[in-house]
């Protein structure tokens, strides 16, 4: 497990199982888990993993199949990526092939970002969108023909705004912080994706 708790609670957005959505965290963990995993409960499993950790109040819980240790890290400008890679099960994501209900395989590609800065919401989302396109950019230049896998997830971090008019308003990929959050990610998933791919 990778387990980053930065003492102090950061405005996150998040697509992961456990304090998805915009919220404040206190920690972010990253859970291996076995490839095959079908537990129905992962949001409670994963917060029993942070319990066992020590960590206390509301925090966000990815899992992968990919092993953590082979995690890669990358920083531009005072933005850091983390990103942990599996990518045996993968595709695009505009795959003619209709959805299946259920947990898909699990294989994932991980992103957790974080910032120096707070964003306003609408500039959260937009950094997800930067991430992920940054991602799929990684894995273009890798030759790897896909978007990604059916289970990504992806983790923003950013400063709690101190006072009114203190939130960054954009986060594209050619505003400022968003031009970094796309180098550092890109940076962090061509790696990643890289030994993943390795036999």
């Amino acid at each position: 497990m990778l387990l980053w708790a930065p003492g102090e609670d950061r405005r996150t957005i998040s697509s992961a199982l456990l304090g998805g959505g915009i919220g404040e965290r206190a920690w972010v963990l990253n859970a291996q888990v076995a490839p095959g995993y079908r537990r129905m409960d992962p949001a409670a499993h994963l917060a029993g993993l942070a319990a066992a950790w020590g960590v206390s109040g509301p925090g966000v819980g990815l899992m992968t199949a990919a092993w953590v240790s082979d995690r890669y890290h990358a920083s531009d400008g005072g933005v850091d990526a983390l990103v942990t890679a599996g990518i045996g099960v993968r595709g695009w994501a505009a795959a003619p092939a209709p959805g299946r209900p259920g947990p898909p395989e699990a294989g994932t590609v991980n992103i957790v970002v974080s910032l120096p800065v707070a964003l306003s919401d609408a500039a959260l989302v937009n950094a997800v969108a930067t991430a992920t396109e940054a991602k799929v950019q990684a894995l273009h230049d890798l030759g790897i023909a896909a978007s990604g896998t059916p289970t990504d997830a992806v983790c923003v971090a950013a400063l709690r705004p101190e006072a009114p008019g203190t939130l960054e308003p954009f986060a594209g990929p050619r505003s400022v912080w968003g031009a970094r959050i796309a180098r550092a990610v890109h940076r962090a998933a061509y790696t990643a994706c890289a030994r993943a791919e390795r036999p």
